[in-house]
């Protein structure tokens, strides 16, 4: 811009603003587009407010316009979050019960301006903290101690079940619940390590019981198994023998039996015989002849 010697000179002429104007109204239309749309991130949901009052309507992902200095848009997130926290509890044998748990939620676009008006953007702390922290105390007051430790999936169920009942109203999914650790006092884990041991010597004792047993059962069917061998041999042998005495017996026949006698005749004459030719009183025939012979 070019500056006249003279105009500076007389006091009677002022200097030109016009640039200065157009630069100003330059940065007013600038700052104005710039308030005119936002951008509404993925994985979120844009809320609108009118001069403070919250649209119904819930901006999806992408660019829109909105009034400048009139209306603002808030973000709200609609992906998959995690909240972790621990939680104290009692169990129904009134044992304490300190657990980590692990919950994954969202929030549903189309709930994002209720949440906005109803709860604010801190949700999370104002509403699924506390939550999850009563049903993890009610659910975990229906089971005993050992319940818990054996049952963990059946709890984690409950505790699901129960969330969704209470947060789905605000636009709120529990996509997984965790119960990430259990842990009890010192006395009840030592409680629980000695009813392990005697469960497991139980275990061992009955064990050998019933080994001894299957022993002693294969020792008695062995013993059964070789009496009645030992018996069927007998039995057996005697069969034989009276099969073969009763082959003898048919076999012999009168003279047989003389044939027999003649074989084992030892040429001395029988000194006396019954009325079947048997022997029955033994006489020395020798004798009486010699005694008769001095006789005469």
């Amino acid at each position: 811009m070019s500056v006249n010697v003279r105009e500076i000179n007389n006091p009677n002429v002022k200097p030109s603003f016009k640039g200065v104007k157009w630069i100003i109204a330059g940065i007013a239309a600038i700052f104005l587009a710039a308030n005119s749309f936002t951008i509404v991130p993925a994985g979120n949901t844009g809320v609108t407010l009118t001069l403070g009052e919250v649209s119904s309507t819930p901006l999806s992902e992408g660019f829109h316009l909105k009034a400048p200095f009139i209306q603002s848009v808030e973000k709200m997130s609609n992906k998959i979050q995690v909240f972790e926290a621990k939680a104290t509890a009692v169990s129904r044998d009134l044992q304490t019960v300190n657990s980590e748990i692990a919950v994954n939620y969202r929030l549903i676009s189309d709930k994002s301006p209720d949440m906005y008006k109803n709860v604010g953007v801190e949700y999370s702390t104002i509403l699924v903290s506390p939550v999850v922290q009563e049903c993890m105390k009610s659910a975990t007051a229906k089971y005993n101690a050992e319940q818990l430790i054996t049952e963990r999936e059946t709890v984690s169920t409950e505790v699901k079940s129960a969330l969704d009942e209470k947060l789905n109203g605000y636009g709120i999914y529990i996509e997984k619940f965790n119960i990430v650790n259990f842990d009890f006092s010192a006395e009840f884990n030592n409680a629980i390590e000695a009813k392990q041991v005697a469960e497991q010597n139980l275990l061992k004792t009955k064990t050998e019981q019933e080994q001894a047993k299957v022993i002693a059962k294969t020792d008695a069917e062995k013993k059964v198994i070789a009496a009645n061998a030992e018996a069927e041999a007998i039995l057996a042998q005697a069969q034989a023998q009276a099969d073969a005495n009763k082959l003898l017996e048919e076999s012999l026949s009168g003279k047989v039996i003389a044939y027999e006698q003649i074989q084992k005749w030892n040429g001395v004459m029988p000194k006396v015989t019954g009325k079947d030719g048997g022997l029955l009183i033994d006489v020395d025939i020798d004798e009486s002849s010699a005694a008769a012979a001095q006789a005469d």
